[in-house]
């Protein structure tokens, strides 16, 4: 009753500490150590290079891997199932890849019979200026599965009819969806659209983002490959030493940011975060550029 089936996931990806969500978490070995893992396929995720417009024939991006993998574990007598991947992989580095990209990976999962299972316990909720991030990407056909976390109120997923479980409790948990947590996410959605938050957070991100690039001319030294889709943008420092001082520095000035992957910087902010948020946060870091030593 146990078949020898497989995820396929990508490296750089985060998608929970859990055995079988672990063996599809690549973002840092401590999450692995001392724990065992499954073997099932990894594959790579691009590197996008920065600016964009500079490196369209660079950033082009091949999925004959993902593709040579499915093969091989099929050889290996082990069924890759789905496929599971993050809009943008936050906990691994705020790394990106293009709407083409998911798109070709959605054919690849159809081609093979895998089901397609987007991450967007990180982007969901409005932060790119979709509700959910894949919206940006214009699939035809779409994801099988999308699971759902943090601020949503709760962990869930929804899903296409037919992987609908055949009978109760195949899938459970203790609190079975928390009926209290589902009544606090009307509400939210509710405020979500009243004010039309999902329009701001394209907004702000994009008062943000071009912040971000000034002071990325500004201080090449310290900052590069600033990116961002909504207010979800984040950029590179040197290394890991200058990316913990920074945002040290800012938390004494009142400035709360986090870091990700090995030396970038994320943003994180609320729905409600409106573009004069944004101006204030780029005078004080200006600031904490200008003099950082």
């Amino acid at each position: 009753g146990c078949p020898d089936y497989a995820m396929l996931s990508f490296m750089g990806s985060f998608h929970g500490r859990t055995l079988g969500c672990l063996a599809t978490t690549h973002s840092k070995a401590i999450h692995k150590l001392d724990i065992p893992s499954l073997d099932w396929p990894i594959a790579p995720f691009p590197r996008l290079k920065y600016p964009l417009e500079d490196f369209v024939k660079e950033n082009q991006q091949n999925l004959e891997e993902v593709e040579d993998l499915i093969v091989k574990y099929r050889k290996k007598k082990k069924i890759v199932a789905g496929i599971i991947i993050e809009p943008i992989q936050s906990e691994g580095g705020d790394n990106h890849a293009s709407d083409d990209f998911f798109r070709k990976l959605r054919d690849i999962a159809r081609k093979h019979g895998c089901a397609f299972l987007v991450d967007e316990v990180q982007t969901g909720g409005g932060c790119t200026g979709k509700f959910w991030a894949h919206e940006h990407w214009g699939l035809d056909d779409p994801a099988d599965v999308v699971t759902f976390s943090k601020k949503m109120m709760t962990g869930g997923f929804f899903h296409k009819e037919e992987f609908r479980p055949n009978a109760p409790y195949r899938i459970f948990n203790t609190w079975l969806g928390d009926p209290s947590k589902n009544l606090m996410l009307a509400e939210v959605i509710k405020v979500i659209k009243r004010e039309d938050l999902l329009n701001n957070a394209t907004h702000a991100g994009k008062a943000l983002l071009t912040g971000l690039l000034d002071l990325q001319a500004r201080y090449p030294h310290l900052i590069s490959r600033a990116r961002g889709r909504g207010t979800f943008c984040s950029f590179d420092t040197p290394n890991d030493a200058t990316r913990n001082k920074l945002i040290t520095i800012a938390r004494n000035k009142g400035v709360v940011l986090g870091g990700c992957g090995d030396r970038s910087i994320r943003f994180r902010p609320t729905l409600i975060f409106k573009d004069h948020h944004a101006h204030l946060f780029l005078n004080i870091f200006s600031d904490i550029l200008a003099n950082f030593k």
